[in-house]
């Protein structure tokens, strides 16, 4: 073959002829005469060109060996890990990821095609001969333009699968103890929870805390807040956890559980709606009864439940010095107080008043009882209560009135008295008060007999108009009498101060 006829060859109008592709001379012989085409034959089945050409240019066969090479690359590249749906879209052709995307294809390549279809290829060869020379700048530009596009969908294919396995990431999450594992595209640990529409409260716990990166191979874990209405020693309060039962709520609240009361199985699972929860710990308890004080361990309600967990039995008005119904707290003593009483009646006399009315017939400072009073009766019953043997103050419970008290009437003088008295008035009064009793109205001498100013006996006092003692009528009641006594009998009455009168 001439240097020539090879130019022709290669040549896009020769080859890409509409006659030589449209000749429906069979491809691969001479002519209907002629003896078989040795290239045909040579190069059937042959995998590096269309229909086993053995002219195809060098280039074409690397690009079709270069793409398969890729494609392999692809394949052993692709994660073993079960795909997700978004990955499993891109299934392509003989495994490799990605979206099936088809090399343009030149229009020469087209024609070979179609020549490898029809058979002409030889007529098309023969034909390239035959056609003038052209230039050889068409020869070099033609296979670039058919290497190009297939070198770029190769490129893509290899870039765009390796930036997919690198952003996939096998990740264990964890939701209330249920595991799973999925692939995702998310950076951190908010982004992945937002992804699978796990949402999270300021209850709720995330491990590790969102926000976190991720890379492939972690595990995440959240863990739902629950509502507890906690009663703790009879102390109420609302807390929030974590954990899945009511042990293990137990345990993460720090309650020491052993020998404990709770109000439901500690098995029993924590809805995120929450419970309500009573707990009573074990505490220690000090009962004093009967001069003998018993320590028990006890998880009791109340104080009477305590007394009775230690074998202590109350009996009619037997009582705690706590209270029955209290809490009983850990280290704290309970003292039994054993009770026997019993029920007293005691009659009691009810004061009488006194009634004063005014008479101004008697002289002021005169009283006249006109009726006197007499006192009344009442049952009184009293509670007699002995602890522990020692008796206690008797506790009134209630009384009744048996007979009423009469009130005492006394009549009161308002008369005025007369301050003088004929032929005593020019005596020296305050001299004799002064000796016989020291000026002092209410003075009495040590026998009890004589009294006030003038130291009068009753008998004396009575026979001038007075009454009562003289010691406690006023001084001018007084001296008025002493001047009365002096007229009947001079200054004998006083021997050793009736001289005081003159002086």
């Amino acid at each position: 073959m001439t240097h020539e006829s090879y130019g022709t060859y290669g040549s896009g109008e020769a080859y890409g002829s509409g006659e030589a592709y449209g000749n429906p001379e069979p491809y691969g012989d001479g002519g209907p005469d002629g003896p078989p085409d040795a290239h045909a034959d040579a190069s059937a089945g042959s995998p590096g060109g269309f229909g086993g050409d053995t002219y195809r240019p060098a280039y074409e066969a690397l690009a079709d060996r270069t793409t398969q090479v890729s494609q392999t690359t692809l394949l052993s590249q692709a994660p073993t890990e079960p795909l997700l749906p978004r990955q499993q879209y891109v299934q392509g052709v003989e495994g490799v990821q990605g979206p099936v995307v088809a090399p343009a294809v030149p229009v020469e390549a087209g024609a070979a095609a179609a020549e490898a279809r029809t058979g002409g290829r030889a007529e098309a060869r023969r034909a390239a001969r035959r056609a003038p020379r052209r230039r050889g700048t068409t020869e070099r530009a033609d296979p670039l333009r058919r290497l190009l596009p297939q070198a770029l969908v190769v490129a893509f294919l290899a870039g765009g699968t390796s930036a997919f396995v690198a952003s996939d990431k096998a990740i264990e999450l964890t939701v209330d103890g249920k595991p799973r594992t999925l692939h995702t595209f998310a950076d951190d640990v908010s982004e992945l929870l937002a992804r699978e529409g796990v949402r999270v409260g300021p209850h709720d716990v995330v491990a590790p805390a969102p926000g976190t990166p991720l890379t492939s191979g972690d595990e995440v874990a959240v863990r739902y807040g629950r509502p507890v209405h906690l009663t703790l020693d009879g102390q109420r309060r609302r807390v929030w956890t974590t954990a899945g039962t009511v042990d293990g709520a137990l345990e993460q609240l720090g309650v020491r559980a052993e020998g404990a009361y709770v109000s439901t199985s500690r098995s029993r699972p924590i809805g995120r709606e929450g419970l309500a929860l009573d707990v009573r710990t074990e505490r220690s308890v000090t009962i004093m009864a009967d001069g003998r004080a018993r320590t028990i361990r006890t998880n009791a309600a109340t104080v009477a439940e305590a007394v009775e967990e230690a074998g202590i039995t109350l009996r009619n008005q037997d009582t705690t010095s706590v209270p029955s119904g209290n809490f009983p707290r850990d280290g704290q003593t309970v003292s039994v107080m054993r009770i026997t009483g019993s029920r007293e009646i005691r009659e009691e006399a009810i004061p009488y008043e006194v009634r004063r009315t005014h008479d101004p017939s008697l002289f002021r400072g005169t009283e006249v009882v006109d009726r006197a009073g007499e006192p009344g009766t009442r049952r009184v019953l009293y509670l007699l209560r002995t602890v522990n043997g020692v008796k206690e103050r008797p506790r009134r419970m209630g009384a009744e009135v048996v007979r009423e008290p009469r009130a005492q009437v006394v009549r009161v003088g308002t008369k005025p008295r007369p301050d003088s008295v004929k032929g005593a008035d020019h005596l020296n009064w305050s001299g004799l008060a002064s000796c016989e009793s020291g000026g002092r109205p209410s003075a009495v001498d040590a026998s009890g007999t004589y009294g006030g100013l003038y130291q009068f006996d009753t008998h004396t006092w009575h026979s001038l108009g007075g009454s009562g003692r003289p010691q406690d009528a006023p001084a001018t009641e007084q001296t008025m009498r002493a001047k009365k006594l002096y007229v009947r009998r001079g200054a004998t009455p006083w021997p050793h101060c009736g001289a005081h009168l003159h002086g």
